[in-house]
């Protein structure tokens, strides 16, 4: 039965604005997939990937490109031969699934092979900013018992940041991200004092094509890949420069993909985690479920919206959870 595709394009607003190394944030667009056989509709949302230059209007071309040839979205499978990396196929490969979820009657963890989801345990960011905002931030999550630090590559500022936050918060999981600012004599300079805050983990130190920089650096804390890291292609380079990747859907192109990448990883003896763009809780929900097979779980990327969609993701005790009324069930209702 063919199919037809819709496309929406949205801004969302954020509560205030979003500081990492390079770039600040007041808004998130994305973009809004729907696919159709005329009796079932399965729902995909992206924000594509900023740093790779897939913006909205590079994802709304893709998709009106490929609603021209809807045989190319039969499945799955297909659509990592047709489409590379990136929201476009995030969006349609999540809207396939969900499609597939209400034709079978069966939740997508059951057609995926994982077993019945969990609430998650999940970082809740904190955007780079004077280090007394920042740990009153940080008092402000009460919930939280997994903090993330953006960081700038500032080493003597960055450091007075994580020591505010350790001090407001001795009792949280802390891990710090880059985003790409530093150079290796900065991590080299920051990795003593990080360590001796107990700092878990260090995401995206150096820049994307510098990973080469990270061979030979014995860092008493796990570093993560998230830049250096979109795709499945990406993932054996990881070995030797990080100990853990960070899958994001938007990146990589989609839960398919995803799901490969975290047992290909695996197989490497690679930590995981699953990481999010800016979106709202129907981009949560598919993240959600590749986090049942991760280590590490960043999925606050609702909390920063002034409003999400309805049903939603629920944030509790410091966990999150996608029930099947958000997507990827039979039960799933259209995000209003």
């Amino acid at each position: 039965m063919a199919l037809t595709l819709d496309i929406a394009r949205r801004e969302l607003r954020l509560k205030s604005p979003f500081r990492i190394a390079g770039h600040v944030f007041d808004t998130s667009p994305i973009v809004t997939v729907t696919l159709s056989d005329g009796i079932h509709r399965g729902r995909g949302e992206a924000s594509g990937v900023f740093f790779l230059h897939d913006d909205v209007d590079h994802m709304v071309a893709t998709l009106e490109t490929t609603a021209a040839h809807t045989k190319t979205v039969g499945s799955r499978a297909d659509l990592r031969e047709v489409l590379p990396p990136g929201g476009a196929r995030n969006a349609l490969d999540c809207a396939l699934w969900d499609l597939e979820a209400k034709r079978a009657g069966t939740p997508v963890w059951k057609l995926a092979g994982l077993g019945p989801p969990r609430p998650l345990r999940t970082t809740f960011t904190i955007g780079a900013d004077a280090p007394a905002a920042m740990a009153e931030t940080a008092k402000s999550y009460i919930q939280a018992k997994s903090i993330k630090v953006k960081l700038t590559g500032d080493v003597d500022l960055d450091i007075a940041r994580v020591e505010k936050i350790r001090a407001a918060r001795p009792d949280v999981w802390l891990g710090v991200d880059g985003n790409q600012g530093f150079t290796r004599t900065g991590l080299e300079a920051l990795l003593p004092a990080l360590a001796r805050l107990d700092v878990r983990l260090v995401e995206q130190p150096l820049a994307r094509g510098h990973d080469a920089e990270l061979e030979g650096i014995a860092s008493p804390i796990p570093l993560a890949g998230d830049e250096s890291i979109v795709s499945l292609d990406d993932v054996p380079g990881a070995v030797g420069r990080f100990d853990v990747i960070n899958i994001k859907l938007d990146k990589c192109g989609g839960l398919t993909e995803g799901l490969m990448m975290a047992a290909e990883a695996r197989r490497l003896g690679l930590g995981v985690m699953v990481g999010t763009m800016v979106g709202t809780s129907l981009a949560t929900a598919p993240g959600f479920l590749l986090g049942q097979v991760t280590d590490l779980v960043d999925l606050d990327g609702p909390t920063f919206l002034t409003e999400d969609v309805s049903p939603s993701v629920v944030y509790d005790g410091g966990t999150v959870w996608a029930g099947p009324e958000v997507w990827g069930s039979p039960a799933a209702a259209p995000a209003t």
